[in-house]
């Protein structure tokens, strides 16, 4: 590796092609929720809440890629890498589908060959598997080695993590009824089967007795952190922080299905207290309806048969 100087956290280089392809992708996404959407009449506007999720997305993306983590990550500490792959992998891609409008994906999936596609790859099953095996191999020295060395092989990797990442949060956050979210036991299960993977490596890394990783290990100390406790320290990251995020998930998931069925079961009672009612038939009346009714009195109109009773009466007149 290229001799360096200490770390600073001030003395970081940005990448311009990363910073053209972060705006490339708000400048899209701002323009399809915008003029286009007006335009073709495709929807009605985007709430603020999920615009702000998808920058949020976005700027996680940034701070994975860009500065001082960026620099940790790629020259100084390996479990400042770990860290920029949980930015990568478990902040960002939530995110970003959170806070984009399936109609404005809808289009993309229209040709009947991507709508195959997208289904198979977006199934629990492979979505599950695609991203878990890249990234179990990823962490295999040879491999973890060639990407440190080769700054292009290191930005494929990203790019594969960042796809494999959004693929594998779909069955939970998908914005399209057409790729549909699983039910919510099945997240459950689903989520569950994630936290293999971290635990695998993240534990192999923690309690390893050398270091796997030569490039780390001629690399500047910074704090005084030795090779040795930096690899477990990003074992650890891999294994109990991102255990401990996935746990979160299991319970948003878990007390959504409650909310969930709770709203169910009260239309389901307001449902059944409502009088039920053959078409065409009138609706029942309470018997203390009945039983207190009074025809209308009009004032000023003759009670019903009063003209029989008048020309009934006798006429007194012709006696006298």
């Amino acid at each position: 590796m290229p001799n360096l100087p200490e770390f600073s956290w001030t003395s970081w280089h940005g990448d311009p092609t990363l910073r053209a392809g972060l705006l490339l992708l708000a400048g899209l996404y701002l323009l399809g929720i915008g003029p286009i959407r007006r335009r073709y009449r495709l929807a009605a506007a985007v709430e603020p809440r999920q615009v702000a999720l998808f920058f949020s997305g976005i700027a996680l993306l940034f701070v994975a890629l860009e500065g001082p983590l960026h620099d940790l990550s790629d020259h100084y500490l390996f479990s400042a890498h770990m860290l920029q792959h949980m930015f990568l992998t478990l902040f960002a891609p939530p995110l970003l589908l959170l806070g984009t409008p399936g109609w404005l994906l809808r289009p993309l999936i229209r040709p009947p060959l991507v709508r195959r596609v997208a289904r198979t790859l977006t199934g629990p099953l492979p979505a599950l598997l695609l991203f878990n095996v890249l990234f179990t191999m990823s962490h295999f020295p040879v491999f973890y080695q060639k990407t440190l060395e080769d700054h292009n092989v290191h930005v494929a990797e990203h790019l594969l993590f960042l796809a494999t990442a959004v693929i594998t949060w779909w069955p939970l956050l998908s914005p399209l009824p057409e790729l549909p979210r699983l039910a919510y036991p099945l997240q459950l299960l689903y989520v569950f089967g994630q936290t293999f993977s971290g635990f695998l490596v993240g534990a192999f890394l923690t309690n390893t007795p050398r270091v796997l990783y030569p490039y780390y290990a001629a690399a500047p100390r910074v704090w005084g952190i030795s090779p040795i406790d930096d690899q477990r320290l990003g074992g650890l990251l891999m294994w109990v922080a991102g255990g401990t995020f996935f746990l979160l998930v299991f319970s948003v998931i878990f007390f959504v299905w409650a909310h969930h069925d709770q709203l169910e079961n009260d239309a389901a009672a307001a449902a059944d207290a409502r009088p039920s009612v053959r078409p065409g038939l009138p609706l029942p009346v309470p018997r203390s309806a009945v039983a207190t009714a009074r025809p209308p009195t009009i004032v000023g109109a003759p009670l019903p048969g009063a003209h029989h009773v008048v020309q009934a009466a006798p006429d007194n007149s012709r006696l006298n």
